[in-house]
């Protein structure tokens, strides 16, 4: 059975094992501590002049809403589940360039968990049956959501975030424990991408999940914004791992990251990596004629834009570069899966799913925090 296939099953079932959430060594970030989260990182800005301004990401010391974490795959632990032992270059530094700015805007909860590793994504490519991992995967977090609404989130509003294999744990966390619940009256937001989807062709919900739409407006909530990512001119091949849906009449929900329910082209508030050694088609990205970029990570407006395609089965954020080779920044993003020196066409630009558009969703989030905030002085009153 492929790891599709598998998703479906896994979601009422618990894992064989027991991984205990009341132990806090088990989460990757918890508020109060300092850890992953709650780092502030070094980032420059970078224009059409060069690099500008260089400063720390905040984190927010009292934010009214909470953000539930489920990173992707990154494990390279022998076997198809990862350990609980989280390391440095794997889950902490995936957790940190794609997650950690979101500190400051929410508290931050992200547990350790038995992900499926990349042998496990390797096995079922070529046909294995990966339903037992993505069980002890599931089972994991469903019992690190129920020890948060238990002893942490005390009727607090909350968003998840969660990229490829952790899109698809909270698929299937809101399809198993969150529809029909009491919590989804405090979900906020599901920023989900990297993983299909699915919704009937035209319509915003009732494929994948039953009653939790695709945002479809910038203010809406209790939604969800997911997305696949594919560079313009290079769409999902049939039976694309991402992008192409399987079922007859769906399609690949999509959502723009810069503004929810727009069709055309958005320019995008982006977070790059600039030490990063995933490879990029063109080879290594010089960030700045000036040199060396200054800092681990640097911010771009309008470099990258995106807009929403959806076409039949296909469904994906098509993102395409604005380059001017005029000015001083690169003319290059990546984001493609690299195999053996070749790039996977049906995986597009995944590895910047999240990255494409940090700064817009950390931004989103904040104004949900500003609302919540806003509703309880009201309320007060």
């Amino acid at each position: 059975m492929s790891l599709f296939a598998a998703a479906a099953l896994f979601a009422v079932q618990a894992a064989p094992s027991a991984t205990s959430y009341d132990t806090p060594a088990n989460w990757l970030c918890l508020p109060g501590r300092k850890d992953a989260c709650s780092t502030p990182l070094r980032t420059t800005a970078l224009n059409r002049n060069g690099y500008g301004s260089t400063g720390l990401s905040p984190v927010a010391a009292d934010p009214p809403i909470d953000c539930f974490v489920v990173y992707p795959t990154v494990s390279r632990d022998r076997g198809l589940n990862s350990d609980l032992v989280p390391g440095s270059g794997e889950e902490r530094a995936i957790l940190t360039s794609q997650f950690a700015r979101f500190a400051g805007a929410c508290r931050m909860f992200a547990p350790t968990y038995r992900s499926m590793t990349v042998g496990a994504v390797a096995f079922a490519a070529t046909g294995g049956d990966v339903t037992g991992p993505a069980r002890l995967a599931f089972g994991d977090i469903r019992r690190a959501w129920r020890t948060y609404l238990e002893r942490h989130n005390q009727g607090r509003p909350f968003v998840l975030l969660g990229h490829s294999q952790g899109a698809l744990m909270l698929q299937q966390l809101i399809a198993a424990d969150i529809e029909g619940k009491p919590a989804a009256k405090s979900l906020k937001l599901a920023i989900i991408p990297g993983y299909n989807l699915f919704v009937p062709i035209g319509k915003r919900v009732g494929g994948t999940l039953k009653s939790t739409p695709l945002c479809a407006a910038p203010g809406e909530t209790g939604c969800v914004l997911s997305w696949v990512s594919y560079r313009q001119g290079n769409p999902p091949p049939p039976g694309a791992i991402f992008g192409f849906a399987n079922q007859p009449g769906m399609t690949v929900g999509c959502t723009n990251p810069g503004r929810p329910g727009a069709r055309g082209w958005v320019d995008l508030d982006s977070y790059w990596s600039t030490r990063s050694g995933v490879p990029v088609p063109g080879g290594p990205i010089a960030w700045s004629s000036e040199g060396r970029a200054p800092t681990p990570y640097v911010r771009t407006e309008g470099l990258a834009s995106g807009r929403c395609v959806n076409n039949g089965p296909r469904g994906y954020l098509e993102v395409r570069t604005n380059a001017d080779p005029a000015d001083k920044r690169t003319d290059r993003i990546g984001g493609e899966v690299g195999l053996a020196g070749f790039f996977i066409p049906g995986w597009g630009m995944h590895l910047a799913d999240i990255q494409v558009a940090q700064g817009d969703l950390v931004r989103r989030v904040a104004e949900v925090g500003a609302e919540v905030r806003q509703g309880q002085g009201r309320a007060r009153r």
